[in-house]
């Protein structure tokens, strides 16, 4: 091992981490690779892939999740995520720190940020090599080999460490704790990659904001023409798979700013699921994932090494990271214009939600700050067999630091200053709910979003849902009409409008206590309850 640069090991020591027996700085993939499978973290798939098992924690924990609190006035507790207090943060600091004094370490310095205007310097610092190589996967790598004179925040991850719940103030030995004003994040006893990179969203989730640059939980493509789209939506409503269009270039797959300039990308990667992928439907995540230098989690291997990708034996949650430029139609700036198109993706379980739907601005208003979807099985821990309906609000509540109509407010301003168009898209079930319905096929879905993108629809009639108030298309190219109205897909209609109703007043119900803080219009751009 090379010897650590001065500055670092000065880095690490105000980080209490000065007895560590070593430290592995910004190895290459190779490095890591090689190194994890050395040390029994993961072995190589027949294609090359490193293959790990994050078992128990194979998704996100978000009732491990807390705040350290500060005087903010605009901070916000997302459901799950608590507060404890900067005394609770040191002690469990300390703990955390002497356990990792005892380990090996991979250090690695990045970039959060592809907008040099608005590039966040990030140091993540692992006791395994290939959560190392998931960081190295999904952010924006340093070309200087300089390491980071204070960081703009530090992620310390132990998988080892155990908080002790009744001692330190938790709910269990697992913890994520995000500190903005010491610009630290500690990951203690889960291994989940996703909670890197989920910290990272958080925190850039506080910081842009506040520079009047709107953080959004959502997909980004471009055209040849320049024209930029969004796709926003929770994990397994389609944001990967549907913004990885041969016909357009990737700007990034998960998490953007929108700045007075355009749109820019948090990462340098993906973490796609890969449950049941079919390479037909999704040409390039598959050729993505069967390389090396991908990392793939909670897939299970034959005898032949060959990952078995429709086996939900480990967890339905599997997912691969991978550098963009792993995507041959990317957009190696990380950068693109303002959105022409906007699409909120939904996978409604209910199978009453129109497929495409065309939103004024205050029913975008209202739809973005409801985030209505349905979470699907394994996405987090104790979700249970069958996708359950919530409402997220901005499609990404557990990643909100910050109250949200914080956000809503600069969408607002954004789509009135660019006239973006925003349009609701349901790629959850048709014909009935789910176990009665099917899950709306992906190349219909596909020939909805180039219908808007080529402008086919810019002139089409629409009619508004009895109930739903939206405006749905009259025809699409190649998109059945029991499709596009979803009442007709269903045998029994008095049951499609009593689920529709249901659905409606849960709308409601949830949007109560946004009505003191957003305006009448946004209010009655709602369904209505009859």
């Amino acid at each position: 091992m090379e010897p650590l640069h001065e500055s670092l090991r000065s880095e690490l020591e105000k980080l209490g981490l000065s007895e560590v027996k070593e430290v592995r700085y910004n190895l290459d993939k190779t490095g890591l690779i090689t190194q994890a499978v050395l040390d029994g973290e993961g072995l190589l798939s027949d294609s090359g892939a490193l293959v790990v098992n994050t078992s128990p924690f194979t998704g996100r924990s978000p009732n491990d999740k807390y705040l350290i609190e500060n005087s903010d006035p605009d901070l916000w507790y997302a459901s799950g995520t608590e507060s404890l207090s900067e005394e609770q943060f040191f002690t469990l600091h300390s703990k955390l720190v002497k356990k990792m004094n005892t380990q090996h370490l991979y250090v690695r310095d990045m970039f959060a940020g592809a907008d040099p205007k608005y590039t966040a310097r990030v140091r993540v610092i692992t006791d395994l090599a290939w959560q190392n190589l998931a960081a190295s996967n999904m952010f924006i790598e340093s070309k200087s080999g300089e390491p980071h004179i204070d960081p703009d925040f530090t992620i310390l991850v132990s998988s080892q460490f155990a908080a002790d719940p009744q001692a330190d103030g938790l709910r269990s030995p697992a913890m994520v704790i995000l500190n903005f004003n010491a610009k630290q994040v500690l990951i203690g006893n889960t291994r989940y990659a996703g909670e890197i990179k989920k910290s990272v969203f958080t925190f850039m989730n506080y910081l842009l904001p506040k520079k009047g640059i709107l953080p959004l939980h959502c997909s980004a493509n471009k055209g040849h023409d320049g024209s930029v789209a969004l796709f926003f939506g929770l994990s397994g409503t389609g944001k990967t798979t549907l913004s990885s269009d041969p016909e357009r270039a990737l700007i990034g797959d998960d998490e953007h700013g929108w700045s007075d300039d355009g749109m820019f990308n948090f990462e340098g990667g993906c973490y796609a699921k890969t449950i049941r992928i079919n390479p037909q439907f999704e040409p390039l995540v598959w050729s993505a994932i069967n390389r090396f230098g991908c990392l793939i989690e909670n897939v299970p291997l034959d005898e032949n090494h060959h990952p078995d990708f429709d086996s939900s034996d480990i967890t339905e949650n599997t997912r691969a990271s991978y550098p963009l430029e792993y995507i041959a139609n990317y957009e190696p700036s990380g950068m693109g214009g303002h959105p022409n198109h906007i699409f909120f993706l939904t996978a409604d379980a209910f199978g009453v939600m129109p497929p495409l739907a065309k939103l004024n601005n205050a029913q975008a208003m209202y739809y973005f700050l409801s985030g209505y979807t349905s979470k699907l099985a394994g996405t987090e821990r104790g979700l249970g067999d069958k996708p359950q309906a919530t409402f997220s609000t901005c499609f990404g509540a557990p990643f909100l630091p910050l109250k949200p109509t914080v956000y809503a407010r600069l969408l607002s301003e954004k789509l009135t200053k660019h006239g973006t168009q925003v349009w609701l898209l349901n790629t959850g079930w048709s014909g009935g709910g789910f176990g009665t319905g099917k899950r709306i096929a992906l190349p219909l879905t596909r020939a909805m979003i180039s219908a808007v993108l080529s402008g086919a629809l810019d002139h089409v009639e629409t009619h508004t849902h009895p109930i739903f108030g939206i405006e749905i298309p009259n025809e699409v190219p190649g998109v059945p009409q029991e499709i596009l109205n979803p009442e007709l897909s269903w045998i029994d209609r008095p049951a499609y409008e009593s689920e529709a109703a249901q659905l409606a007043l849960k709308f409601t119900q949830n949007f109560d206590k946004y009505r003191d803080s957003v305006s009448h219009e946004v209010v009655e751009a709602g369904p209505r309850v009859r």
